[in-house]
């Protein structure tokens, strides 16, 4: 299977999406050692941050290939979230999944789809986010909801409020809780 992998948050180091990013794929890539991964990052701004990242997996894994794109990912959000144009695989080639994370959902075509869930507190507490964060979450949730044939959340909490706020069905929606990582 060719599994396609949107990396991009790993950039932000000291974020809880940075930091389960940047600690789950090795974990996935590891448990699936007869699958082809395509790590797929866009950043502009911290790009040698993502390369070194990408570099490390590549040169660790030989099921491992790496697609970076010198774009911010603000410019993915216009393309993916508000016009829905360019399907991932003009970057990445043909996928069987693609799972992505946290900013953007890009078009998948026939590729299955998943994304991860952190919260949706963004529609719970509006108050307290900037509306540039609300209204980019909104966009990706409702391009995932259309896109993704299933969805990880990151506790039961969230996966009620995913079943609340986007009526997803249950039988879409699976909690996988994220990891501790002694060093």
């Amino acid at each position: 299977m060719k599994i396609g992998i949107d990396v991009s948050q790993v950039v932000y180091e000291g974020t809880g999406v940075g930091r389960y990013v940047r600690e789950l794929i090795p974990l996935v890539i590891k448990l699936s050692p007869h699958d082809d991964f395509v790590l797929f990052g866009a950043s502009l701004g911290q790009k040698q941050k993502l390369r070194a990242f990408m570099d490390e997996m590549e040169k660790k894994y030989s099921n491992v290939h790496v697609v970076m794109v010198s774009l911010p990912l603000s410019v993915l959000d216009i393309c993916w979230n508000i016009f829905h144009i360019v399907p991932i695989s003009v970057f990445t080639g043909p996928l069987d999944i693609f799972w992505s994370s946290d900013w953007v959902q890009p078009p998948l075509g026939n590729i299955k789809g998943i994304t991860t869930i952190h919260d949706v507190s963004f529609l719970r507490f509006p108050k307290s986010f900037h509306k540039k964060i609300i209204a980019v979450q909104k966009r990706r949730l409702d391009k995932a909801k259309k896109e993704c044939s299933f969805f990880i959340c990151d506790s039961e909490a969230t996966k009620s409020d995913v079943l609340h706020y986007y009526a997803i069905p249950e039988n879409k929606c699976t909690v996988v809780y994220p990891g501790y990582h002694a060093e």
